[in-house]
């Protein structure tokens, strides 16, 4: 097993690096409407569910550094697509929440996000798609 992950022929970084690359192609054809760059896709895909989220809570969900995450809010904000608010029982705290027109938009990311994946995962069993997650987790957690 170690030698496979060594192999000269095959790098886990490097198939993810391609599927990043081809998973955000396919966003970007199939959400070209909503005008967005990945990373704002990126932040309101995370922001779906309805929770409000704070900066650095959004930061972690997204992979970024909330200074980065900053330029990323301030367009969304701009678009009407999210507010930033105090944060009951933190007044240090930003509370980034959906507006109605950025819950709409989320909305369409997610099924976007959800059709790609139905139809990536498809022939995988339930234990392969579990292993796919345990590794980018892996490789997630790694560079925290």
């Amino acid at each position: 097993m170690v030698s496979e992950l060594n192999s000269v022929e095959w790098s886990a970084v490097l198939a993810v690096q391609r599927a990043t690359h081809a998973t955000l192609r396919e966003l970007d054809a199939r959400l070209v409407d909503l005008d967005l760059t990945a990373s704002e896709i990126n932040a309101l895909a995370n922001l779906a569910d309805g929770r409000g989220r704070t900066v650095s809570e959004l930061g972690a969900a997204v992979g970024s550094r909330p200074t980065t995450l900053t330029s990323v809010l301030d367009r969304l904000e701009r678009r009407g697509h999210l507010t930033r608010g105090n944060c009951p029982g933190d007044r240090r705290a930003v509370l980034i929440e959906l507006t109605p027109s950025g819950r709409e938009t989320a909305a369409i990311i997610r099924k976007a996000i959800a059709d790609l994946e139905r139809r990536a995962f498809t022939d995988l069993s339930a234990e392969a798609v579990a292993g796919l997650r345990a590794a980018l987790q892996a490789l997630t957690e790694v560079s925290s």
